[in-house]
């Protein structure tokens, strides 16, 4: 089983690590784990032409692999083997082609607790991945 884990940096992105590898009993076998950042590209306002497309590329990088280091370190603490993996788009969409193109059969992600008024008006990336995918997801809160 591939199971994807959606990390944002937060303390619920955290969570869902967390318990993804706690309850690794739940699959049959030891699943195949997958943590994905996505980044929103860097808005095209007046500065971008300016900036030269490496040190944006580099930007990518670097704030990816900060946000991914801390999910890594605990699955590297527990000896769980993953694979990591940076995008840049539109978050949902970047999840559900990720999902596609690596045969994922679960994507885990924290929940930011949002009501369901905020999730009206604001958006939810979670509410957006289900409505793009048809994989399971589950919620951590």
């Amino acid at each position: 089983m591939r199971v994807l884990v959606a990390v944002d940096g937060s303390k619920y992105s955290r969570k869902a690590v967390k318990h993804v590898a706690s309850h690794l009993d739940w699959f049959q076998g030891k699943p195949e784990l997958h943590l994905l950042h996505v980044k929103e590209p860097v808005p095209a306002g007046r500065s971008r032409p300016f900036l030269a497309a490496d040190l944006i590329a580099d930007y990518y990088r670097k704030e990816s692999e900060i946000t991914l280091s801390p999910a890594g370190k605990l699955l590297d603490k527990l000896q769980i083997p993953y694979t990591a993996a940076w995008r840049v788009g539109d978050v949902a969409e970047e999840i559900r082609a990720y999902a596609r193109k690596h045969k994922i059969d679960m994507i885990v992600m924290g929940s930011h607790g949002r009501t369901a008024f905020q999730n009206l008006v604001m958006g939810s990336v979670a509410t957006k991945v289900i409505a793009a995918t048809n994989v399971p997801i589950l919620i951590v809160r």
